[in-house]
């Protein structure tokens, strides 16, 4: 048997990795689940990732012009295509001109809109937030002002408690020792 046989038997082949059976993707669905299973097999292994196409720029016009085409009638067969083609040339640059233009206003005008966004969302945030310090400081107001009253009660209370107090007094002695007893023959 020659030396560059596997195994299994087959001839040519390397012997290092296993054969994976060729799988036909019948859906994007299924395609996607094997580039994923690919991708897997092996996560050490970086990704590619291709870069962003290039944006189509058209050819700058000539600087000079050589082969001016004036309108004598001895013209060839073959210039009418040369002009049609410069013609296109032309006109799809200034199309590409054109759709620049119109797409850096529009880029200007999404910023704008953006800028103004921010600007009312800004305000609406500081109108809530002057809001939420005013209910803020009217909480802290009424606390105060309730802490006060009590303060008051407290120190009428207090003040008011000691002739109370000695009111209370007279009355308990009195009931201890009263003017005329009942009930007594």
């Amino acid at each position: 048997m020659s030396a560059t046989r596997e195994k299994d038997g087959r001839p040519g082949k390397p012997s290092g990795k296993e054969s994976q059976p060729l799988i036909i993707a019948k859906t994007p669905a299924e395609e996607q689940r094997l580039k994923l299973e690919r991708l897997m097999r092996n996560p050490d292994k970086p990704a590619p990732i291709p870069d962003r196409p290039k944006e189509w720029n058209p050819r700058a016009p000539p600087e000079f012009v050589r082969d001016v085409m004036g309108s004598s009638a001895g013209a060839g067969s073959g210039e009418f295509h040369v002009y049609r083609h410069l013609r296109r040339r032309e006109y799809q640059r200034q199309d590409f001109l054109d759709k620049m233009t119109e797409k850096q206003k529009m880029d200007l005008d999404y910023l704008d809109k953006v800028s103004d966004n921010q600007q009312a969302a800004d305000e609406r945030t500081a109108k809530r937030r002057k809001k939420r310090e005013k209910l803020k400081q009217k909480k802290l107001m009424a606390k105060k002002a309730k802490q006060e009253a009590n303060n008051v009660e407290d120190s009428e209370k207090s003040s008011s408690s000691g002739e109370e107090d000695d009111q209370e007094r007279e009355a308990e002695d009195d009931a201890e020792a009263p003017s005329f007893v009942m009930g007594k023959r």
